[in-house]
């Protein structure tokens, strides 16, 4: 059994959520991203009680770690640490981009044959991006990509590519391949619930001192 609080602040969406035994039961969702900071402790309190549950009943605390927003990781990662030093429970940190991709995935029934690409926008036509096949296995590593017509030109040689988040729409606005498919959809909580269970399962919780956002980019480096 587990019951786990979930944070995703990492893009202009955020969600917070509740899952047990990987199943979410209560969320609640912010589309303005200035707003983050002020809508994360009340919407879990609000979250709790709509379950019934008190805070001390969570067994972790999962946030998305990066990358995406430097403000909405910091507020993130701020309110998901605060949680576990307050109560002594463990931090489970997701890779937002496996997150995203693994959302677009229980949405829709692909083929195993081809590769998601979620990319998060990261200013002018810069991504947040990686790619993954249907089994998560990285293909190709997180970094931040300047795209241009002929970005992910080899994979899309031999591959179909599922481009996902919404960085994928500059790049549809570049990219004629025909391999090329897209989805404009973001996180969704089940797709973190479904992961941040995984990892309890399997105790891999990250260091509660020593984590930190992983923004890809060196703050000075953000445009």
């Amino acid at each position: 059994m587990s019951l786990i609080i979930q944070i995703d602040t990492a893009a202009e969406n955020a969600s917070a959520s509740i899952a047990e035994n990987g199943v979410v039961i209560a969320a609640q969702y912010n589309d303005a991203q200035k707003d983050h900071a002020a809508f994360l402790q009340p919407a879990i309190q609000q979250l709790l009680i709509q379950c019934g549950k008190k805070i001390t009943d969570a067994d972790a605390v999962a946030v998305t770690a990066g990358p995406g927003s430097y403000t909405g990781l910091r507020v993130g990662m701020s309110g998901a640490k605060g949680i576990c030093y307050a109560l002594q429970k463990p931090l489970i940190t997701l890779n937002t981009l496996q997150v995203l991709a693994y959302s677009v995935m229980m949405q829709n029934n692909y083929a195993t044959d081809v590769l998601l690409c979620p990319m998060i926008d990261a200013r002018r036509m810069e991504v947040f991006t990686a790619l993954y096949n249907t089994k998560l296995e990285e293909q190709s590593a997180p970094c931040a990509m300047i795209l241009d017509d002929s970005s992910y030109g080899a994979f899309l040689q031999h591959n179909s590519i599922i481009f996902c988040g919404n960085g994928s729409i500059k790049w549809k606005n570049i990219c004629a391949h025909h391999n090329a498919q897209f989805e404009k959809m973001g996180n969704i909580p089940a797709a973190v619930a479904v992961l941040a269970q995984k990892q309890f399962e399997l105790e891999q919780f990250a260091d509660l001192a020593y984590s930190e956002p992983f923004y890809i980019k060196g703050f000075h480096d953000k445009a």
